[in-house]
């Protein structure tokens, strides 16, 4: 009977682990509009990191988005000698926190990035990160949402 009660308990156990929500990286890949986010996370290494704990807001931008800088630009930045020029440029997508799209809706502001640089947010029509357009807002994740973006964020000189 003690054996039966562990048996069950293990299933249980592994059940929820199998139901558990996703994380952002899971969350992102299971989209299938954001391969190239998927590959470039993980030539800079930042996979484990945006499966961790967070909170995190992720402004990711789709395939679509990589398509739209210049030729040779993606495959040049997944090469291993550009993995901090790689690290430096998707860190400028991400912000501490979860912050959902209603608590943008009508506000500019400037908001420190984990890259250290900030970006402009502006929920005045719609909502806008620098240049970039949110095209789908507020997709949840176990540890932040995600907000797609229609171009590639690219942080300032240093």
């Amino acid at each position: 009977m003690k054996t039966l009660l562990m048996a069950a308990a293990a299933a249980l156990a592994l059940g929820a682990t199998a139901t558990r929500a996703a994380d952002i990286v899971e969350t992102a890949v299971s989209a299938g509009q954001f391969q190239t986010l998927a590959a470039a996370l993980g030539a800079a290494g930042l996979v484990e990191t945006l499966k961790g704990p967070g909170p995190f807001t992720v402004f990711a931008p789709t395939d679509a988005a990589f398509a739209k800088l210049p030729a040779g630009t993606v495959e040049n930045l997944l090469k291993p000698e550009n993995k901090a020029e790689l690290a430096a440029i998707l860190t400028y997508h991400v912000v501490p926190g979860r912050t959902m799209s209603s608590a943008l809706a009508g506000k500019t502001t400037e908001v420190a990035t984990v890259n250290g640089a900030k970006v402009k947010i502006d929920g005045t029509r719609g909502v806008r990160v620098n240049n970039a357009a949110v095209t789908a807002a507020d997709i949840s994740a176990s540890n932040g949402v995600i907000h797609v973006i229609d171009t590639v964020l690219l942080p300032p000189a240093r």
